[in-house]
């Protein structure tokens, strides 16, 4: 339930309520608007007295809220959640662009790939130091000499460092080195990593899985949200169906409809949507005019000789195309691409 606190209300009485609320073994997580605060009540709502929050000073009502997923939901919080690492700003007026390698291969290939994502407009490097593969013989990435490699690239660029973290027992490594944790959509209900994530400093971006619902990827993020961390960012990046045209299929009505649904921001994967490059710039145009609020994109200097995915990779001239066509999209819906 929310516990909608009046206008009025002092610190004294929001801390009163935080501790009548904790005195009932629930769990109280503080929203602060720009307007009013809110209370989300997270528990077994049977026990907490309903009549004793109510009357409680400075509460002006008390509502239940109806979706499974509590913290993440807009009947929490209508304001959007904007995620900010570095310049790299997520939600609001801003679509956040991350891109980079899918693996770090080099020092020489990520200062180079983060030097020419920096210089075509984006704001984060995106790059794998752990690669979890679905053949135990691929590339399995360069673990912690890769994150070496990408906190080099953010001292040489001034990016924000978006890498994979596929373990709870990495986080507090990954933590060290980069801005951003992703978790990638086969550890999306992995609930021991989503806690370990919930209680690290950094913010999340949270890939749905490729055969979720968008209700389980919803309460996948409140693993996060409940474990205390508030900034998550929610990435569609395809999901399985019967075609075989494309490597998945990137089903964009997410981005309005998760909208509606929670305050967090919507990023797309146009790479691991489609699998093909040639159809990146496409889906990268039609996520910002659907509204998206980021984008995470592969591009590697030289795809042909990728270590991994560089199938659906782009080369630095092709990225610096699509970010001039999507930033022409973003101006004129009153937005910043970057």
């Amino acid at each position: 339930m929310i516990v909608v606190m009046k206008r009025s209300a002092t610190d004294a009485d929001i801390n009163a309520m935080i501790a009548h609320v904790e005195s009932k073994g629930l769990k109280p997580n503080v929203i602060k608007g720009s307007e009013r605060t809110v209370i989300a009540v997270v528990g077994d709502e049977r026990i907490a007295g309903l009549g004793s929050l109510e009357s409680g000073p400075g509460v002006d009502e008390v509502l239940p809220i109806l979706a499974p997923y509590k913290l993440a939901s807009r009947e929490l919080k209508t304001e959007p959640t904007v995620v900010q690492a570095r310049q790299m700003k997520v939600g609001g007026a801003n679509i956040g662009v991350m891109a980079g390698p899918c693996s770090v291969e080099s020092e020489e290939q990520i200062l180079a790939s983060a030097q020419a994502v920096k210089a075509a407009g984006a704001t984060a490097l995106r790059g794998g130091a752990f690669k979890p593969r679905t053949s135990p013989y691929s590339f399995q990435g360069m673990k912690e000499e890769g994150l070496k490699l990408l906190a080099a690239a953010r001292d040489a660029t001034g990016l924000a460092v978006v890498t994979e973290v596929v373990a709870s027992e990495d986080v507090d490594l990954v933590s060290k080195y980069a801005d951003v944790l992703q978790i990638g959509a086969r550890n999306m209900q992995n609930y021991r990593l989503l806690e370990a994530a919930g209680k690290s400093p950094r913010p999340v971006l949270l890939k749905r899985g490729p055969s979720a619902t968008v209700d389980e990827w919803l309460l996948a993020a409140e693993y996060i949200l409940d474990a205390g961390n508030p900034n998550v960012m929610l990435c569609e990046r395809g999901i399985r169906t019967f075609e075989t045209h494309t490597r998945f299929t990137l089903p964009l009505a997410s981005v309005p409809y998760v909208q509606a649904k929670t305050h967090l921001p919507v990023v797309i994967d146009p790479s691991h949507g489609t699998g093909h490059t040639h159809l990146v710039t496409a889906m990268a145009r039609a996520a910002v005019a659907a509204g998206a609020d980021g984008l995470i994109v592969e591009v590697h200097p030289n795809p042909d000789k990728a270590m991994s995915d560089g199938y659906q990779s782009m080369n630095f001239h092709q990225f610096a195309e699509m970010m001039k066509q999507c930033g022409r999209i973003a101006a004129a819906m009153d937005r910043e691409l970057g």
